[in-house]
């Protein structure tokens, strides 16, 4: 974009004024916006001397981030911003000659070297984050399983060190099928073993061949993700450099495409045979414009090359808008006049490239603390965009609409005044509708009349002189002890004094429900009425006549665009960059539309999901929460072979996966999934020999046990839980006690029949608890594992031999009659043949009985260590509450425990650990800050997921943004400098929004309770909750 623009946004940013100081600046930065607001607000800010001033890659003196800068770039430049052009030109000059040099020597620029340390930084980040000692919550899962690609679902990139922007803009570019077909197929120039001529060359082709293997794999990859560490390398070591920073999306996808171009150029010099080359990478991203324009009285033209396209966001509210404001500055007026001295400058689009990106600038420099800050505003973007509006051939019909907009807008304005007079009237500091207005004066004129002042009325009604003393006030009769107010009686006038106006809700039956006017004759009345009805029938027209017309005029703005000749121009969206979080830290990723599949998808580095234009716009649009779009990438909806898929030139058929691949490429591949296959083969191999050891473990005959009532054998685990009788023990009580009803019942009856009646006995007093509807402390399924049964409909068969074995249990061979019983049980449960009950599903009904008690009692350590505010010890407990009890109501509504209830608190648990872990950040103490980020890298950030997977979940999601929040405030604070590079460094892990849900190390350890024992403690924690209800429930 021409340099005034960016003159314009200096001023805008930093409040400076002086034209020259501004020039050095964005000289000095080599045209990028950010490095001269930073030289321009610096504490000790000085104007760049001119040795100093770095390469310019063209002659233009605009901005090399969104200009071309290859050889194709327009070098004809009207010079506008300076008095005195020769200084201007002699300073170009010299910038040109001492640039050059160090690029003749080097083959890089200054602005690549600074480019060369974020790309440093994210590989150190990495290997610093492997040297990490300290014990995750969570582990990578050492099963290949969970890293294998499913399907054909595309591949994601591994995070290696703070490149979650790698990963947004190549899988962005990846996307772009034609793009992708550029890269595959790059061929290294025929004369290679002659390069590299220079440093420039040497880095440009390993990152070619490089990103054509990364590519390759995006393609045909078995895996889940691929590792783009390589790539990441190639560009650091291209460069080296100690300092750190975080990169910027839009800069390194300008620098990406600038690489790729020059690698390309190579190859397009080669081909030319003395014609005019063509850069690929130049004709897929790079546009004309034309700016024309007067300046000081004078009229000029330029036509310059752009890739990039820069949108201010603050003050606008959609994309159209933001591109009026880029395309039109200053005073337009002045173009189509000839005697006027005014400035300003127009641009139109000459020529669009097949992808058009924007980046929407969403910072402003915040003066007072001497930072950036984002832009947190909503801006909306359709996801199509017609362009006929700024193109050159329609300038002529653009700017008659554009006028007659303008007219529009002002006659809109006029009348959205006068609507809010109606609908904000008054004189006063508080203004109501006139409507309402009315209606109230309507109201009180109705009203019936009262002949006397309100203060009369209460007078007429208050006690007489001798029945209260006239000296004591009325508040003070309450306080003291019996008086004539308490004593029953009959008196209307001692009744009137117990009436307690502020504790007492009963109205006074004589009291008015409003105020009345007390003169009012019918007459008056009448015509007041008639008056106030009729003024508010007119107010009521007149206010609807303007909100109609404000709708018709917008209708009419928003359709102006909207006739067949201006919209031949449709372009596409195609990729959206987000960034969550602050200025200076934060997490990217992209949302790219699947044009064949169409739908959009979430990448979101390893993670590739399903999403839907709804969430897009929920991140994207912005001023929801810390997300918002960076960089929007449109595509040509006309241009198909942008998006269209290779054919096989002899069948005809699609070409997909490894068949698009060259030679080379299919065999790197095929090399990699071999690899991966093998390990999934040692994986299995692995698992099958610990099933082998297992089974011939269970083969060994075992000595008997030497209690006298061993278990038997076929009995449930849990009943052996947590010691091997206890369960058993607590069902023998109830065996007993249904054996002697059954006795008292028909005590001359035979076992079998004895064993019958007790069965159904058993069976009924289960099923009337378990149709209860106890209070939340007392949860009869802990009872009995038949509750639990009945409430969750299992099978009648699983049921009848869960009772068998109950009666056919060991512990009741005490006595005769009990034994006889137990032996019947356990004739008839060898009686059951193998087709009667399902014995897999009638194990997995009793494993879900045991993991809902285990899920109890994390629950209920998890609720203890919470009242005793032990946040860490509980947040782990209350973890594996909640995730056991989600997968058993996966199952079922009754299969596990109100989610909610543990939602809450493990809510709670991350809440007051942020808290505590900002408060020790603050102390500003090395040890204390230190344990602060320990709690948060160690307990908070890896359960961030949890509350994030689940989007139906709001309070999760509040509470999330709640903590960044938090952490994201001190950026605007002074602060040492070794707790802002702690704060740096931390930061995106906790912005980071990835829902990928690694697994879980080996739970806490569960204390041993007994059936009794788990109850009565379940209650008591239970009760304790409801005296005291926790906030949000």
């Amino acid at each position: 974009m021409h340099q005034q623009t960016f003159l314009n946004q200096l001023r805008e940013i930093t409040g400076i004024n002086d034209i020259q100081v501004l020039q050095q600046a964005l000289k000095d930065s080599n045209g990028n916006l950010e490095l001269a607001v930073a030289f321009l607000t610096a504490k000790n800010a000085k104007v760049p001397q001119l040795e100093e001033a770095t390469y310019y890659q063209t002659a233009l003196p605009g901005n090399d981030r969104y200009i071309s800068v290859g050889s194709q770039a327009d070098t004809n430049v009207i010079d506008l911003t300076g008095d005195d052009k020769d200084d201007l030109q002699r300073a170009i000059a010299l910038s040109l000659e001492e640039s050059n040099r160090a690029f003749r020597e080097t083959g890089i620029t200054d602005e690549e070297q600074a480019i060369s340390r974020v790309l440093e930084a994210s590989i150190a980040e990495n290997k610093a984050s492997l040297k990490r000692t300290h014990p995750e919550v969570w582990s990578d899962s050492p099963n290949p399983y969970d890293r294998k690609r499913q399907d054909n679902c595309p591949v994601g990139l591994k995070n290696v060190g703070n490149t979650c922007w790698f990963s947004a803009v190549i899988q962005s570019l990846f996307n772009l099928l034609e793009f992708r077909r550029l890269v595959l197929n790059f061929n290294p120039p025929a004369n290679a073993q002659d390069l590299p001529r220079n440093q420039k060359e040497h880095r440009n082709l390993p990152f070619m061949r490089e990103l054509r293997y990364l590519f390759a794999l995006l393609v045909g990859s078995k895996r889940k993700y691929v590792d783009p560490s390589r790539a990441v390398e190639i560009l650091k070591d291209a460069f080296k450099s100690n300092d750190s920073q975080q990169q910027d999306v839009s800069e390194f996808t300008h620098k990406l495409l600038d690489w790729l171009e020059d690698a390309f150029q190579i190859k397009a010099e080669e081909e030319r045979d003395g014609e005019k080359s063509k850069n690929p990478m130049v004709e897929l991203f790079y546009g004309r414009f034309l700016a024309v324009g007067v300046l000081e009285g004078k009229k000029f033209e330029n036509t310059e090359m752009f890739g990039q396209y820069p949108l201010q966001v603050n003050g606008f509210k959609d994309l159209h808008e933001c591109l009026e404001a880029a395309m039109i500055e200053g005073e337009i007026e002045s173009l189509h006049s000839e005697n006027s001295a005014k400035s300003g400058q127009e641009h139109w689009f000459t020529e669009l490239p097949p992808v058009l990106t924007f980046e929407l600038s969403r910072f402003e420099f915040n003066q007072a603390l001497g930072r950036p800050e984002k832009i947190h505003n909503k801006l909306e973007f359709p996801p199509i965009l017609y362009l006929d509006r700024y193109m050159h051939k329609n300038r002529e019909i653009t700017r008659i609409k554009r006028d007659e907009i303008k007219r529009l807008k002002e006659y809109l304005t006029v009348l959205q005044q006068r609507l809010e007079r109606y609908l904000s009237y008054g004189s006063g500091p508080k203004r109501f509708p006139l409507v309402d207005v009315l209606q109230y004066a309507l109201e009180f004129a109705s009203s019936k009349p009262v002949c006397t002042s309100p203060v009369d009325d209460l007078g007429a009604s208050a006690p007489t002189s001798s029945t209260l003393p006239a000296q004591t006030p009325a508040s003070t009769i309450e306080q003291q002890g019996p008086s004539s107010s308490d004593v029953p009686s009959t008196s209307p006038v001692q009744r009137s004094v117990i009436h307690k106006p502020f504790t007492q809700s009963r109205i006074p039956p004589d009291l008015p429900m409003h105020p009345a006017p007390r003169h009012i004759t019918e007459e008056e009345l009448s015509v007041l009425e008639g008056c106030l009805h009729r003024w508010r029938t007119e107010v009521e027209n007149d206010t609807r006549d303007l909100q109609e017309s404000i709708s018709r005029i917008h209708r009419t703005i928003e359709l102006m665009y909207s006739d067949k000749t201006m919209v031949q121009v449709p372009y596409r969206l195609h990729a959206v960059l987000v960034h969550e979080g602050q200025a200076n830290a934060g997490h990217y990723w992209a949302y790219i539309y699947d044009h064949h599949q169409n739908r959009w998808m979430k990448y979101n580095d390893i993670s590739v999901t399903k999403s839907t234009w709804e969430e897009l716009e929920r991140d994207s649009f912005g001023g929801y929460r810390n997300a918002s779009a960076y960089c929007l990438m449109y595509i040509n909806d006309k241009e198909q072979y942008l998006i269209q898929e290779e054919f096989n030139k002899e069948t005809g058929q699609i070409l997909v996966g490894m068949d698009t691949l060259p030679s080379d490429l299919r065999d790197y591949v095929k090399e990699d999934n071999k690899r991966f296959e093998k390990e999934l083969e040692e994986w299995d191999a692995e698992l099958a020999q610990k099933a082998q050891q297992e089974k011939l473990l269970s083969q060994i005959p075992r000595a008997p046990a030497p209690s006298p009532a061993p278990v038997q054998a076929g009995e449930p685990e849990y009943l052996e839980q947590p010691s091997r009788t206890d369960i058993s023990k607590h069902l023998k009580e109830d065996s007993v006690q249904a054996i002697n009803k059954a006795l008292a019942e028909q005590e001359d009856r035979g076992p079998e029949a004895l064993m019958d009646t007790a069965i159904k006995l058993e069976y009924t007093r289960l099923l009337k608890l378990a149709q209860e509807d106890p209070p939340p402390e007392c949860d009869y399924r802990l009872r009995h594992a038949i509750v639990y049964f009945i409430q969750n409909q299992a099978p009648k068969k699983i049921i009848e031999r869960t009772l068998l074995e109950q009666f056919g249990d060991h512990n009741l061979s005490f006595d005769e009659r009990c034994r006889n019983i137990m032996k019947v049980a356990q004739a008839k449960l060898e009686m059951i043949k193998p087709d009667e009950v399902n014995m897999e599903e009638y194990e997995r009904w009793h494993q879900d009985y045991r993991n809902f008690r285990e899920t109890t009692m994390f629950l209920m350590v998890g609720l203890e260590f919470f009242q005793k505010k032990s946040y860490m010890e509980a947040l782990l407990y209350l973890i594996y509450a909640y995730q056991n009890n989600k997968e058993l109501l996966s199952k079922g509504p009754y299969r596990g425990h109100d989610e909610e209830l543990i939602s809450h608190y493990r809510r709670e648990c991350l809440l007051k650990l942020n808290e505590h872990a900002a408060a020790l950040f603050e102390s500003g103490d090395d040890q204390e800050v230190n344990n602060g980020l320990i709690i948060m890298n160690e307990l908070i950030v890896p359960c961030l997921p949890l509350l994030l997977v689940d989007e139906m979940e709001e309070k999760d999601i509040v509470a999330v943004e709640d903590m960044r929040n938090r952490w994201c405030s001190y950026l605007g604070q002074e602060m040492e400098p070794n707790l802002q590079e702690k704060l740096t460094d931390f930061l995106p892990k906790l912005l980071d929004c990835s829902t990928e849900i690694k697994g879980f190390n080996d739970p806490p350890k569960l204390p041993s309770y007994s059936t009794h024992e788990l109850c009565e403690r379940y209650a008591r924690i239970m009760l304790s909750l409801s005296r005291t209800p926790a906030d949000g429930r």
